[in-house]
């Protein structure tokens, strides 16, 4: 008798500490360890299998084809989500954070970006303190790059790449099909491949402008349309010029497809993306210096 009141004693006991515990934690705190685990289960996922593919010291050297883009905007989102002090979280939202970790608990990449866009768009939508629905803006920006543009690019990758194709085939005035361009010299031809497509670049340059309007609290304006226009625009004729001169020959693509050659591209894409970003939000980012 003694052991079954005290058995349905402690049920109320530890329903009463875990309503309290979360009466007192900052919803900052559970939201941003949440997204943290998220970004770090979709970032691990992706960095394992290029260790497979290439090992650890060229992975490293790769930043696990992983743009410096996606690794800032993910400490930052979760860093501005963080600074929400707001005490109380509600049982529904236990609930949702259980359901966040099993869905990220499996080193499966798209599955945590999925969840990470879940979380992302219900903070966005439920709450009022400004740094957390800035931090999820940009983590829900930061799962475009990592989920979404692929998932477009699976089931819209010949058309995008007869875009890319359509354009180094205007700029060399040779033959076209498809994605294949011919050599300007006529020694051979050169395939667009899915990780020459522009649609990746675009993706991270939408990433960096949300990433910096939203950490300097940019205020909405006509021109917000303007800067992120020509941060994907030049992106894009970065990209589109060293697939062109990739098909001036088999020398000059020898040069510019080496490991050499993707490092600069990748070094000018990321100067045109911050540099225009930081042009866009100019007077708010010399308020922060």
């Amino acid at each position: 008798m003694r052991r079954y009141i005290a058995t349905a004693l402690d049920k109320p006991i530890a329903r009463d500490s875990v309503s309290r515990l979360a009466n007192e934690l900052p919803r900052g705190q559970f939201f941003a360890g949440l997204l943290a685990l998220g970004c770090a289960s979709g970032l691990a996922s992706r960095a394992i299998q290029w260790i497979h593919r290439l090992g650890w010291l060229d992975a490293l050297l790769g930043t696990f084809d992983i743009s410096v883009v996606v690794w800032v905007s993910c400490a930052v989102g979760v860093s501005l989500v963080f600074q929400d002090r707001t005490a109380g979280v509600r049982s529904s939202e236990l609930a949702l954070g259980a359901a966040f970790l099993l869905l990220i608990i499996l080193p499966i990449g798209p599955v945590s970006w999925l969840a990470v866009t879940a979380l992302s768009l219900y903070i966005i939508t439920s709450t009022e303190i400004s740094s957390s629905r800035r931090g999820a803006s940009i983590l829900l920006a930061t799962t475009v790059p990592m989920l979404w543009s692929r998932l477009l690019f699976h089931f819209f990758a010949e058309p995008i790449l007869r875009i890319d194709a359509s354009l180094v085939g205007a700029i060399l005035r040779t033959r076209r099909t498809g994605d294949i361009v011919e050599f300007a010299d006529g020694s051979g031809v050169l395939v667009i491949l899915p990780a020459c497509s522009s649609l990746a670049n675009v993706s991270l340059a939408l990433l960096c402008w949300v990433t910096m309007s939203q950490l300097v609290s940019h205020k909405n304006s006509a021109y917000d349309l303007f800067w992120p226009f020509w941060a994907c625009f030049s992106v894009v004729v970065v990209n589109v010029t060293r697939i062109s001169v990739m098909g001036l020959s088999q020398w000059h693509y020898a040069v510019f497809h080496g490991s050499w050659g993707a490092a600069i591209t990748s070094a000018i894409i990321l100067g045109l993306m911050v540099g225009i970003c930081a042009l866009g939000v100019r007077r708010e980012l010399f308020q922060h210096i």
